[in-house]
């Protein structure tokens, strides 16, 4: 059964090409994730990190759609298939805003433990995505 995990929309005062570009690049994507992950990994088109507690994850590219999607799979020894999908919705001059949505094959059991937990990662990671674009757009 698959399952589909949305974070919060965030409206990022910042044009939409920009945070296509800074998601895009994988060494970015470190500064984005919560204190719990540790042994952050890149080699640009992949990535690894553990979450304390939970699981190693590894995530690879597979789609990009110039400033408005980026789809992730992930990858290795992952206690379950899913894909990380990011949303970019241009609202015009300087403004777009930000989803990430977790479409996953997690079983019942498993999504019963894991749901609350990877919807606040996903929540994290567009909060942290908007202080990022917004900190980078003032200086």
């Amino acid at each position: 059964m698959s399952r589909h995990i949305e974070s919060q929309q965030v409206s990022i005062n910042c044009p939409a090409e920009k945070v296509f570009s800074f998601l895009v690049d994988f060494r970015n994507f470190g500064h984005l994730l919560p204190q719990q992950v540790t042994n952050w990994k890149t080699d640009g088109e992949t990535c690894s990190f553990e979450v304390k507690g939970l699981a190693t994850l590894g995530l690879r590219m597979i789609e990009k759609i110039p400033f408005s999607s980026i789809i992730m799979k992930g990858e290795g020894n992952v206690p379950f298939q899913f894909s990380l999908k990011t949303s970019i919705l241009d609202k015009g001059t300087n403004q777009c805003a930000v989803r990430i949505i977790i479409d996953s094959g997690m079983s019942g059991i498993i999504a019963m433990m894991a749901e609350k937990p990877l919807a606040n990662f996903i929540d994290i990671l567009v909060d942290k995505l908007k202080f990022e674009m917004e900190k980078e757009a003032q200086t």
